[in-house]
């Protein structure tokens, strides 16, 4: 069967994948280079691939429970733990989706050759599960297989897979069967791309996209309930077309129609998954962290492990963010998970045993994160986690949640004194109660916190922002005007033509307005190198404050101004700027 992918959508397909924000001309080289694939067919009609999309997202209540665990263990294994190497990273030759050829590191020949001495006598799925249990962790996700191919269940379809290393047994097999006796949720990872196998990126391409339907089958077919499908496909070559789409989604979802997904197979999928960072707020979309427990996924002798405040300070940043933590081991060549990891999930789970109520099924907010404090919140419970204390203040002070706060207490344990006003509430707190890890304060309220509006620590508001312009936007449609920029919706932006290196982006108030700071967010990395801010003051523009670095997640105070206009003027960048969000903010409390 040919999937035809039109042409006059090829470019908005591709155009959203950082780090490179493809012109006309960069998307027309990839249809080109993807034309060879022989199976395919390119033509100019509408395509029901967004209609597809929709009709394989999962059910609202299979993402709500997903939400709910918070934190899981990602687990990245394989015959290259023999050298101490990251997975399928490690392996040098070809690798024909990215067009390149890789020649430092382990050479192909001899890295295909490691699962023969593999033998991972000591592997016990029980084990591995009771650690993830101790850890407070609610479900597994495993590399069922990597870039690199090999596979680490007994699939019918290859002979390069665990069952014929020295091994012989299905070690997917083995863990899932441990889940499902223990109640813990199965997830398993799956790459789209396969360095290894040899119709990959070929004119033989289709017969590679059948493999991979097949395994995909296969594993939702052999192991039991599965409630997480986590996808790995990277690139601007991963298209929906790339992996047929509209016939594995369909698939997917018909054999188990509860599993959710994340969004790596051509930008299908449930839920976004930032890498190696804590994602930001974003309550409009599910989204999971996955994170390192050490420096390396797969498992590093002596690799540098994070602190036990590091570890939960990342999860209950990604709870307030309204996020979940995948959380990831690499077990040893033995089998084993690394003692001192274990140790650290066991701490990790004492902490949970004490303060798990304020992560698990709690939502991000209503605060908003901050440098130090970030929310959650559940029934009619504000959590309120310190993370680190303001040097220097004996106490805090946030804007009142919206609701009457009926009572406050110190979940971890000890006596606060609670000020309130109508705008704010005072939390006294001694410094003997004040935790190195995780202070939190249990605010109960009057209503459903769920229906509290979203608030800043500090009590500053966004500016509402009327009308917008910039100097330039990227051609093509209103999927880039500067309107996206003041939206509210971090998942959509503002961006220029490619080889822009100087721009502007301006907000336009309903009347003047006191600003004393912005908060901005920059795709696609770090291109602004030198910026401005400027309000319209006395019929001029009047420079308040200057930059240069962006990043994900900027804030910015200066002293206050009453404007009606404000701009951010960019004089300096390596590529064309791009926005995800611009809030310009009020004075605080």
């Amino acid at each position: 069967m040919k999937t035809a992918l039109p042409i006059a959508s090829i470019h908005s397909t591709i155009r959203p994948y950082c780090p490179r924000l493809l012109r006309p001309a960069h998307a027309l080289a990839w249809l080109l280079a993807l034309s060879w694939v022989g199976s395919w067919s390119f033509v100019p009609q509408a395509s029901a691939a967004a209609a597809d999309q929709q009709e394989s997202r999962a059910p609202a209540e299979a993402l709500r429970r997903w939400q709910d665990r918070r934190f899981g263990m990602f687990i990245h294994y394989g015959p290259v733990s023999l050298k101490g190497a990251e997975i399928s990273w490690s392996r040098a030759g070809e690798r024909r989706d990215r067009q390149e050829t890789i020649t430092n590191g382990i050479p192909a020949a001899a890295y295909d050759q490691l699962y023969l001495q593999f033998n991972p006598t000591k592997f016990n799925a029980r084990e591995w599960v009771a650690i993830a249990k101790r850890a407070g962790m609610k479900y597994i996700v495993f590399t069922t297989k990597h870039h690199d191919g090999f596979v680490m269940f007994d699939s019918q379809f290859t002979d390069y897979k665990i069952t014929r290393s020295p091994f012989q047994r299905d070690l997917f097999g083995e863990l899932a069967q441990a889940c499902h006796e223990a109640g813990l949720s199965l997830g398993f990872y799956y790459s789209p791309p396969d360095w290894h196998h040899p119709d990959f990126f070929t004119t033989n391409h289709a017969r590679y996209v059948e493999y991979l339907h097949s395994q995909v089958r296969e594993l939702l077919t052999k192991y039991g309930q599965v409630d997480e499908l986590w996808f790995d496909g990277t690139g601007g070559t991963n298209l929906p077309e790339t992996w047929g789409n509209t016939e594995l989604f369909p698939m997917i979802r018909a054999l188990q129609p509860q599993v959710v997904m994340n969004k790596r197979c051509g930008g299908w999928g449930d839920f976004d998954t930032p890498e190696q960072t804590i994602g930001r707020f974003q309550d409009n979309c599910p989204w999971e962290t996955c994170m390192t427990i050490c420096n390396q996924w797969a498992w590093k002798p002596e690799d540098t492990m994070k602190s036990l405040k590091e570890c939960v300070g990342v999860l209950v940043r990604c709870a307030g963010g309204d996020g979940n933590l995948l959380f990831n081991v690499g077990p040893m060549p033995t089998g084993e998970i690394e003692p001192r990891q274990a140790k650290r999930l066991r701490q990790m789970g004492q902490w949970l045993a004490s303060c798990g109520e304020a992560v698990y099924a709690t939502r991000g907010g209503p605060y908003l994160p901050s440098a130090w404090a970030v929310s959650t919140r559940k029934g009619h419970t504000i959590y309120l986690h310190v993370l680190d204390w303001p040097r220097g203040k004996s106490s805090i002070r946030i804007p009142a949640p919206g609701a009457k706060v009926t009572s406050a207490t110190l979940l971890t344990g000890g006596a606060l004194r609670l000020k309130r006003t109508d705008q704010a509430i005072e939390i006294s707190i001694p410094p003997r109660f004040r935790q190195e890890i995780d202070t939190i304060v249990a605010l109960q309220v009057d209503k459903p916190v769920a229906d509290l509006p979203l608030l800043t620590l500090d009590g500053r508001k966004s500016v509402p922002v009327i009308a917008s312009s910039a100097s330039c936007v990227h051609p093509g449609d209103s999927e880039w005007v500067a309107a996206k920029a003041f939206d509210g919706d971090p998942t959509s932006r503002w961006a220029t033509p490619g080889g822009t290196h100087s721009a502007w982006i301006q907000a336009d108030f309903a009347k003047p307005e006191e600003v004393a700071g912005l908060s901005m967010s920059e795709a696609c990395g770090k291109r602004i190198e030198a910026f401005t801010v400027e309000a319209w003051v006395d019929g001029a523009w009047k420079a308040v404050a200057a930059g240069t670095t962006v990043g994900e997640a900027l804030r910015l105070d200066f002293p206050r101004v009453r404007a009606q206009k404000m701009r951010i003027s960019i004089s300096q960048a390596s590529e064309g700027p791009t926005l995800w969000e611009v809030n310009f903010l009020t004075p605080g409390l």
